[in-house]
């Protein structure tokens, strides 16, 4: 008798076990029907978590190969179109073939930037040549991964690829980057390093331990400097944001009707230490700034300081003397005055012409977007929202706070980019039917398409296709 009971017990056990299963296997396919984008699509009960995530990050890291594959070979198409310096080449490029001498000469060329990307356009030159494709072609690599850049933060942000590729598309049909990846200026270089940075902390940020991310960051952060100090602004993003939520963990904060997605939670980052922050945002960008020096100045202490000195001399004086194509940082996410980076005739009645403008397909409606995007921040708390917010306002906003009165609407750049994340944030919100987004991707490859002939000197257009698209007096 003792025996049939533990033996019906047995059963009883088996067959609880085996409903078990089955509830969560129709858990899991009820899940699966609804499209949870977080829920790998073939699972097993005994399958481990570590080989579901195996597939699923290695199928986005071929899309972000594929990406850069793409972006920079489209990037390429008629890169040598002019042969002769345009804009600003006419400082940076004489300042890389002065890194290739033997003897560096004396004054050193364009001592007001840090040394990075002339660097990368001097190794450019001796491996191409000292001709177009030697000085551009730093650029278009810097291009491609600040596109694959913005799939990381929308995989990040959106937690799905088809909102990450359709984010990094519309960042590629903004003519700001297009302009800014041909030409052998140093803005390209330190949007990439910086969105790169910025994909790495927006991936550390919802980790209980983001040590590692912050790091990669912080790194990332300190070689966007190098190439420009501009790269500083989104590090300082970072360290506001750091800085907000441990002192509202400091105060004991707690909001009375707290949601998983709160940008601010009191039990984020449990295990981050202040000797973690200092490393990442203070020692690694310092020493991955200073690295760049030492090719030209040694481990020379004085030299260093020297360089930073002046440096920070000619980046905060009040520019006197104004300039044809100057404006103020309120006017550039309205496109009010670009900057002709080429106007050359070339026939009776066609232009080569290269103006930094911007697709008004992707920058206008990113203005509304945004709007959205501030209040699901301020009324919702949502995390994503937050980021895309700080990363967008955080680099703008900045140049209001320095002294210098010469501007250019190319400092709005990495804010244009970042946009793009604004609008797939919109577009994708609950309620909206999914082709919505898709469909305005096509919107901005027809306003892309239109801007090119002004956009690429290869291509060139008619007096009069290039007076239809000057649509206001301040653009001409």
């Amino acid at each position: 008798m003792w025996r049939n009971y533990h033996k019906r017990r047995g059963t009883c056990a088996m067959l609880s076990d085996s409903c078990g299963r089955m509830r969560s296997m129709k858990t899991q396919h009820l899940l699966l029907s609804r499209g949870d984008a977080n829920l790998p699509r073939k699972t097993s009960p005994q399958q481990p978590l570590e080989s579901i995530a195996v597939p699923r990050l290695s199928r986005s890291a071929v899309i972000a190969v594929a990406i850069f594959l793409i972006a920079h070979l489209a990037l390429l198409i008629g890169l040598t179109t002019p042969e002769k310096f345009v804009f600003d080449e006419v400082h940076y490029v004489p300042a890389a073939r002065q890194m290739l001498a033997p003897v560096m000469s004396q004054p050193m060329l364009n001592p007001m930037h840090p040394p990075l990307a002339k660097e990368l356009m001097a190794a450019s030159i001796a491996a191409f040549g000292d001709n177009a494709l030697g000085w551009r072609y730093p650029a278009t690599l810097f291009g491609a991964l600040a596109i694959v850049a913005i799939y990381l933060c929308g995989l990040a942000l959106f937690s799905a690829r088809g909102p990450a590729i359709a984010a990094a598309l519309i960042a590629g049909l903004n003519q700001m980057l297009y302009v800014q990846a041909r030409i052998a200026m140093l803005d390209i270089f330190a949007l990439g390093f910086g969105l790169l940075a910025t994909a790495a902390f927006m991936h550390g940020f919802r980790r209980e331990r983001p040590q590692t991310m912050f790091a990669a960051a912080g790194a990332l952060f300190g070689l966007a400097a190098a190439c420009k100090w501009s790269g500083l602004f989104p590090l300082g993003v970072c360290i506001v944001i750091v800085a907000v939520i441990r002192l509202m963990q400091g105060w004991r904060t707690l909001f009375a009707d707290a949601r998983p997605d709160d940008w601010y939670r009191p039990e984020l980052w449990p295990g981050l230490k202040l000797h973690h922050l200092a490393l990442c945002f203070a020692i690694l960008p310092a020493l991955t700034y200073l690295a760049a020096f030492v090719p030209l100045n040694g481990l020379s202490l004085p030299d260093l300081f020297e360089a930073q000195r002046r440096i920070f001399a000619d980046n905060t004086t009040t520019a006197i003397a104004g300039h044809t194509y100057m404006s103020s940082w309120p006017s550039w996410p309205l496109l009010a005055r670009p900057v002709w980076f080429l106007f050359d005739k070339t026939a009776e009645d066609n232009v080569a012409a290269i103006v930094f403008l911007g697709n008004p397909l992707v920058l206008w409606p990113a203005l509304l977007a945004l709007i959205i995007v501030l209040r699901d921040f301020i009324v919702a708390r949502r995390w994503d929202a937050f980021l895309i917010a700080a990363f967008y306002f955080g680099p703008w906003l900045a140049w209001a706070l320095l002294p210098r009165t010469l501007g250019f609407i190319y400092y709005y750049l990495p804010a244009a980019t970042a946009a793009s994340l604004a609008l797939v944030y919109v577009l994708r919100r609950h309620g909206m039917p999914r082709w919505l987004l898709w469909a305005y991707v096509g919107v901005a490859a027809a306003g892309f398409a239109v801007m090119l002939p002004i956009s690429a000197a290869f291509i060139g257009a008619s007096m009069n296709s290039f007076n239809r698209l000057m649509l206001f007096q301040s653009w001409i």
